[in-house]
């Protein structure tokens, strides 16, 4: 299995922003979902073998993470609106302490990053996709993976903390910052190209 955390630093948490809004008013919700259609979106198929963890820490309501679970998705396309409309119906369920199932493989919780990322923890090794870490070329990847990415911002400080808590495998994929959803494209091709 394939993991991806993202962290949306000012992402919306309830589910009352506009869709045609989603950069602005939804505190850069845009990024979360190309995150998304990076994660699962194969030419003519989804990925079944991936899990895709959006902690949203903005709006009224943090924390909130919505899961995506590849065996199980239905309902997603490939267009930003309707990927958004996903996520604002999760982000409207009634919950308690409990993980909340949204729609066919679409959850949504009350975890906080470090809750995350430590269950996550327990399942794969902890890669932290770093300017500063080894070259992705030529470089093994660990068993069941779990990819943490920031959005446009880079992870806090205490971010940052939790993660090392948990010896990630630093690596690089090149000498330039992408966007976090192109991260995530080049991660899949590399492990696609080395179990391939």
């Amino acid at each position: 299995m394939r993991y991806f955390v993202i962290v949306g630093h000012k992402a919306a948490t309830t589910g009352d922003f506009k869709l045609d809004d989603i950069s602005g008013g939804a505190g850069r919700l845009d990024i979360l979902v190309r995150c998304v259609n990076s994660a699962f979106f194969l030419s003519h198929d989804i990925r079944r073998d991936t899990e895709l963890f959006l902690v949203l820490q903005g709006g009224d309501d943090p924390p909130k993470t919505i899961r995506f679970s590849g065996t199980e998705l239905r309902y997603l396309n490939p267009d930003e609106r309707s990927t958004s409309s996903l996520i604002r119906n999760a982000l409207m369920k009634k919950m308690d302490a409990e993980e909340v199932r949204s729609s066919p493989g679409i959850y949504v919780s009350r975890d906080h990053f470090a809750k995350v990322v430590a269950m996550l923890a327990e399942k794969g090794r902890v890669v932290y996709l770093k300017e500063d870490g080894a070259d992705i070329d030529g470089t093994e990847m660990p068993e069941d993976p779990v990819f943490v990415i920031s959005d446009n911002k880079d992870l806090t400080e205490e971010e940052e903390l939790v993660l090392l808590e948990h010896d990630p495998y630093k690596l690089s994929i090149g000498p330039y910052s992408l966007h976090a959803d192109h991260c995530m494209i080049v991660v899949h091709n590399k492990i696609d190209r080395d179990h391939h």
